[in-house]
């Protein structure tokens, strides 16, 4: 979807994105979480806040990145209540980060956050840069040099795990 009008954002709109992009965005979002069913639901309250909110889209950027910046936000914040309700319950966290093994679920998860969303937004998602930097709100210079640090960081903590 390239940009569009405020007015033309309509839930037939919403729901192509839906119905085109669930998995990825569950993908990703369950990423994000380390839990799929979270991650799921990070992606419905996602869309039900863009579905009620979609009037006041302002046209920056495209549909698609004001999509997946909702639902990055939306698992970040459903990753913090899941986190503080294990800590609670003192259970150990779950993983859903798709067909990694643990050993590089960890490598991931330790990376810093904004590392982290770029990789699963890169790679889980197969986003471009142009859209991973809207998603992100940064530049697009930015997403490549964040994406080249998490490189380095996974291949150094590779090789320090192969030694």
């Amino acid at each position: 979807m390239g940009r569009v009008d405020m007015a033309s954002v309509s839930q037939r709109d919403l729901e192509r994105v839906y119905r085109d992009q669930f998995q990825r965005l569950v993908r990703v979002a369950s990423a994000i979480t380390r839990d799929e069913a979270v991650g799921v639901d990070a992606v419905q309250e996602a869309f039900v806040r863009l579905l009620r909110g979609r009037r006041g889209y302002r046209g920056e950027g495209t549909v698609e990145a004001w999509v997946w910046r909702t639902v990055v936000n939306e698992a970040k914040r459903l990753a913090g209540q899941e986190r503080a309700r294990r800590d609670r319950a003192d259970q150990p966290s779950s993983n859903g980060t798709g067909g990694a093994d643990a050993e590089t679920r960890a490598l991931i998860a330790a990376l810093p956050d904004r590392q982290r969303l770029a990789v699963f937004l890169r790679y889980y998602a197969d986003l471009d840069y142009r859209t991973i930097a809207s998603v992100l709100e940064i530049e697009i210079g930015t997403v490549s040099a964040t994406l080249a640090a998490a490189h380095q960081t996974l291949r150094t903590a590779m090789e320090g795990a192969v030694r």
